[in-house]
């Protein structure tokens, strides 16, 4: 087929290359535009241009997709299908039906489990066991068209932000492919989504991150694991902020207020929940990379009885 390809991130990377190689034309790739990073504000590209530069694809970075000079560019290409997966941009109703096959969306969740902007991230932070991919043809809402495929992944226990990303990458690449096979045989067959049975997966933002010590040791872990690598979790330790990057679930309670350290040991130290207990195992401070919790405590006076502080 020919396509047009539309993502920006790491994630969207690894199926623009997976429909190059399955031998699909890709006849251009659309993506946000660059970005100025680091002190020095230098230009960097998006993910997607790198890899579309390796392989000589065309790209094309609209400030606006749905400006009518942009949906004319599209246009020329006379593409037989556009690939959409974590762009950035809202599509207009006459992009989406610009091809002969339409706009289909590889999207990160088993929908319409975790419509919405952050779907792996949340699925780890509200303890699921299973997740997914899922090829869609896109509509103009948001993440309800018609489903056509699906690829389950499993959660290990240790399952993070980071991990499950790299693996529903994977996944939605397999699946993409897999997806145009059977929209071109004419074996695809379009299924209505229900209601969802999850919250919108809303946008992760760094206030996330701030750990509510009155919660269940359990809801805390997940949520540790579930902003790792991005934004983390955080709490103040003696005014200063502290990420946490990993954590223990631990049984037992000490009558202690919610966020009181209650035990120090070789390997880490236990904070009070408002049920359970949370061993600390990695974290980092300001100005310091990240550090296992033993090295934190031969280098930094950790107390008993010390307080772990919400909402900084």
């Amino acid at each position: 087929m020919k396509v047009i390809f539309m993502g920006t991130p790491e994630f969207s990377v690894g199926t623009l290359k997976a429909l190059a190689e399955a031998g699909h034309e890709v006849v251009l790739a659309v993506t946000q535009p660059d970005k100025p990073k680091g002190r020095g504000g230098r230009m960097q590209y998006p993910p997607v241009k790198e890899m579309a530069l390796e392989y000589g694809i065309p790209v094309f970075q609209p400030k606006k997709i749905r400006a009518p000079e942009c949906v004319e560019e599209l246009r020329k290409y006379e593409a037989d299908i556009m690939v959409v997966i974590a762009f950035g941009q809202i599509l207009p109703k006459e992009i989406l039906e610009m091809t002969p096959y339409g706009c289909v969306n590889v999207h990160a969740s088993l929908l319409p489990k975790y419509r919405g902007a952050a779907p792996i991230q949340w699925a780890v932070i509200n303890g699921e066991k299973v997740t997914g991919v899922t090829t869609m043809q896109m509509d103009e809402g948001l993440d309800t068209g018609d489903m056509l495929l699906k690829e389950e992944v499993i959660l290990d226990e240790e399952e993070t932000g980071g991990s499950l990303h790299d693996k529903l990458a994977e996944a939605g690449a397999r699946l993409c492919v897999r997806t145009l096979k059977a929209l071109e045989d004419g074996s695809a067959v379009r299924e209505k989504q229900g209601e969802s049975p999850t919250e919108y997966a809303r946008m992760l933002t760094k206030e996330l991150g701030s750990i509510d010590w009155t919660q269940d040791a359990l809801s805390i872990e997940r949520l540790v694991r579930g902003l790792n690598p991005w934004p983390s979790a955080y709490t103040d330790w003696n005014g200063k902020v502290m990420k946490i990057w990993e954590a223990k679930v631990m049984e037992g309670e000490t009558g202690k207020a919610p966020g009181t350290i209650v035990k120090i040991e070789k390997d880490g130290f236990l904070v009070q929940a408002g049920a359970g207990l949370l061993k600390i195992l990695e974290l980092q401070i300001p100005g310091k990379k990240r550090m296992k919790a033993d090295a934190f405590l031969r280098g930094y006076q950790v107390e008993e009885g010390s307080m772990l502080a919400s909402n900084i």
